[in-house]
């Protein structure tokens, strides 16, 4: 099976080759090592407990040194007051531009009026920084689609489109009984991927293809504080036990995030589920390599590629811009409302990966090996 390869703007083929080199591993960690004359630029990143952060953090400051910067990368391990903390450290110690990928967009306000009382731009990265005028920029991709995407994944697998969306001839009548996790409500990309899914799933909702068993439809009954696997995962066992304890089983599994799946593939083998006798439809986001490895083993059906190479370039390109005074390029002006201001937006395309699809989309482009998911 193949897909159409979705890569926009900035991830065209020469910038790829100019990628090539980034790591898509690596242990991230605390550094304030250095590149040059460039002048301090603080990357304030979230966690190390997801995979995709540390390629993030490695894939911003190894391209930050190479323009000649010098690198504050921090992490906070989930911890507001700590990211807050390593955010005034950076602005003490000079930062001439921060990037930040926040653990909750609502709780930056003042350290943010910190930074633009020293004239410290600011860019959010891939999540968006909220109710502050004081953050100039944000790099992300487009949010909506990966949850359109995430849903056409689930129909897909179901047998009811394709991975582009468009009804197959002959699809099941169904019904087929479904599940639905959210990503966490303090992260603003959390809606832009339910309601891309939601507004994708609903018409099958409303004419009885697909079944949500529990009853739990709404965000607030599916959010995953902190994107937790575990929280995850005994959320789908209560499920489980209130909902399918008739003999019924679970057709699909909308998630947001890998490691929210991995959580759902825990409870459903604790449950007597096994993979290739009624195993669900589960999607997923990142491409992490374990999420990756369980697309392989028929645990998982899908993830959302979201080459964190490519965002990284975005947001070292917007801070380049800016500090050679210089006006980043942005192709979002309208959609990325923060509650005080329209922030300019640059957002990037996504992929759906499938089994069929992983050495084309994962292998070829360089972002895992065979060797790394094989092993």
């Amino acid at each position: 099976m193949k897909i159409k390869t979705l890569l926009a703007g900035v991830a065209t083929g020469a910038l790829m080759v100019s990628l090539a080199a980034c790591s898509s591993g690596g242990s991230g960690g605390s550094t304030d090592g250095g590149g040059g004359g460039g002048g301090l630029i603080g990357v304030a990143m979230p966690t190390k407990s997801s995979e995709r952060w540390i390629q993030d953090g490695d894939a911003v400051k190894e391209q930050l040194e190479a323009a000649g910067y010098t690198v504050d990368l921090q992490y906070a391990e989930d911890d507001i007051p700590t990211q807050v903390s390593q955010i005034e450290n950076m602005i003490t110690k000079g930062a001439e531009a921060l990037i930040i990928a926040s653990i909750d967009g609502t709780t930056l306000t003042s350290v943010l009026q910190e930074a633009a009382d020293s004239d410290i731009p600011v860019i959010a990265y891939d999540r968006l920084i909220r109710d502050t005028e004081n953050v100039d920029y944000y790099a992300s991709f487009d949010n909506y689609k990966v949850g359109v995407q995430q849903a056409n994944s689930v129909l897909n697998g179901l047998g009811l489109v394709d991975l582009e969306g468009a009804p197959i001839d002959g699809a099941p009548a169904g019904p087929f009984n479904i599940e639905l996790f959210a990503g966490s409500p303090d992260d603003n990309n959390a809606t832009f991927f339910w309601n891309g899914a939601i507004d994708t799933l609903q018409p099958y909702i409303d004419e009885g293809t697909l079944v949500v068993k529990s009853g739990q439809e709404d965000f607030e009954q599916a959010a995953t504080l902190r994107w937790d696997g575990e929280t995850a995962q005994k959320r789908m066992e209560n499920i489980l036990t209130s909902t399918y304890s008739d003999g019924s089983k679970v057709n699909g599994v909308l998630s947001p995030y890998d490691g929210i799946s991995r959580g759902i593939i825990s409870a459903l083998t604790d449950a007597g589920y096994t993979v290739g006798a009624e195993w669900p439809v589960i999607s997923g986001q990142d491409a992490e390599l374990d999420s990756v490895k369980a697309i392989v083993a028929g645990e998982q059906y899908a993830t959302i590629f979201k080459d964190t190479r490519n965002l990284a370039k975005v947001a070292v390109d917007m801070a380049t811009a800016l500090l050679e005074g210089n006006e980043p390029e942005t192709n979002n002006t309208t959609d990325y409302d923060n509650g005080v201001k329209v922030v300019p937006s640059y957002l990037l395309e996504s992929q759906i990966v499938v089994k069929d699809n992983i050495t084309e989309v994962l292998v070829d482009s360089g972002y895992w090996t065979e060797e790394e998911i094989n092993g």
